[in-house]
């Protein structure tokens, strides 16, 4: 007798087909109530398998237990009601079907009709697939189509800010991305400020002008916050706005609270933690220098995995063959030396106090 019983062979078993076989080969020498005692299985059991065996392993295989027929089964036009909402609205699922379109069916009833007419969505695209599709359209983006502009606080960064509060380096990043490319431009500064990021602004702007872009065709795109668009309750554009209308370009302002718009200034903010806010540095000259160093490498060496493992440098000569090398060049600087300069112009003198 078998130790198991039948149905524990079957639940252990990783194909039950070959217990079923088994049976099959015990009943045939045996006989089935002898097999049945053996198996410790009913006698009927034993004779369903003898007479489905063909020879063959699949005929030992388990069958559908669904019905053959269905006695409620939905009419041709009831069906026909489905499927006329699904092809007007194909990405729509059963659920919204049903609701939007006030559909007097089961969800279930709805989602057969629509497995069995092949129009049953089978998956989502997922995020990265998204993105993929995203890099794709922006990589055929004309070059300095647009440009993306934040900025990130310094201090939730524990090796980092440590080195800052003891050599006094700078708590905020402002940053410039060209979207198409990936080149990236900074700027440091102690403190968030609307001056501070017209100064960043009207630098770049000033450097692609002397190579020659077409700023009018120029998009700057930012967040809502203060350093970009100044006071909520403004009523008229704030003055980096207009540094950009000044230099031709248009500045735009993301959706609140749709921080997926500004993905490639953040991407290389992520980056930034890893490859450069690590290092260690000896005082601010220091550190003004590896950043240029830091902006260089990505501009000019750094692969980017998202766009085909080319740097931006290598995407600007496949758009603008002839760019000079320079176009790329601008290396970061503190925006308080920026804004002392603009307030203290020098006269080979003295340094006389300007208008504001």
């Amino acid at each position: 007798m078998c130790p198991h019983g039948y149905y524990t062979l079957m639940r252990e078993s990783k194909d039950p087909r070959y217990v079923r076989l088994r049976v099959v080969q015990s009943a045939r020498r045996r006989g089935v109530k002898p097999t049945a005692r053996l198996f410790r299985v009913a006698p009927n059991t034993v004779r369903k398998w003898l007479g489905r065996f063909d020879g063959t392993l699949g005929s030992l295989a388990d069958r559908s237990r669904a019905p053959r027929r269905r006695p409620r089964r939905l009419s041709a036009q009831a069906e026909a009601e489905i499927l006329h909402a699904k092809r007007r609205l194909m990405p729509w699922g059963v659920r919204r079907l049903k609701r939007d379109f006030r559909l007097p069916y089961a969800e279930k009833a709805i989602r057969r009709v629509l497995r069995e007419h092949g129009l049953l969505r089978r998956w989502r695209r997922k995020k990265h697939q998204t993105k993929r599709c995203l890099r794709a359209v922006k990589r055929l983006w004309p070059l300095w189509r647009q440009i993306s502009a934040d900025t990130k606080d310094l201090c939730d960064l524990p090796e980092y800010w440590i080195q800052a509060q003891a050599l006094g380096l700078p708590a905020h990043q402002y940053t410039a991305r060209e979207v198409s490319t990936g080149a990236l431009f900074l700027g440091y500064a102690q403190e968030l400020s609307l001056t501070y990021a017209e100064l960043f602004a009207e630098r770049i702007t000033q450097h692609l002008a002397r190579h020659g872009v077409r700023l009018q065709h120029v998009t700057w795109q930012t967040d809502n916050g203060s350093e970009f668009v100044g006071s909520w309750q403004a009523v008229e554009p704030s003055a980096f706005t207009r540094t950009l209308q000044k230099a031709g370009c248009r500045h735009k302002t993301i959706p609140p609270g749709a921080h997926r718009f500004q993905a490639d200034v953040e991407t290389v903010h992520g980056l930034m933690e890893t490859e450069f806010y690590l290092e260690r540095f000896r005082d601010r000259t220091d550190f003004l220098a590896q950043a240029a160093t830091y902006q260089h490498f990505f501009n000019y060496v750094r692969p980017n995995s998202a766009k085909e493992n080319l740097c931006p440098w290598d995407l600007v000569q496949e758009k603008l063959p002839h760019a000079p090398l320079s176009l790329l060049y601008l290396p970061p600087v503190f925006l308080e030396d920026l804004l002392h300069e603009r307030l203290h112009p020098h006269s080979g003198v003295h340094d006389v106090w300007a208008h504001p």
